[in-house]
C-alpha cells in the first residue's frame, strides 16, 4: 500500500511539472479514482484480515 502511495506522491509531482491542464486533469481523475478503490479495500481488509490465533 505504501508503493502505491510513493507512486501517486511522484505522478502527482510530474503532473504539476506539466501543468495543470490537459495531461495534469487526467492523471488526477485517474489518481481519484485509484484512491477510493484503495480505500474501500483498505477497508475491507481492515475487518477480514488475518485473526491472531
Amino acid at each position: 500500500m505504501l508503493r502505491w502511495t510513493i507512486t501517486f506522491i511522484i505522478l502527482a509531482i510530474i503532473a504539476a511539472i506539466f501543468g495543470f491542464g490537459g495531461i495534469a486533469a487526467g492523471a488526477a481523475s485517474i489518481a481519484k479514482i485509484l484512491f477510493f478503490i484503495f480505500l474501500i479495500l483498505f477497508v475491507i481488509s481492515l475487518f477480514t484480515g488475518r485473526k491472531r490465533i
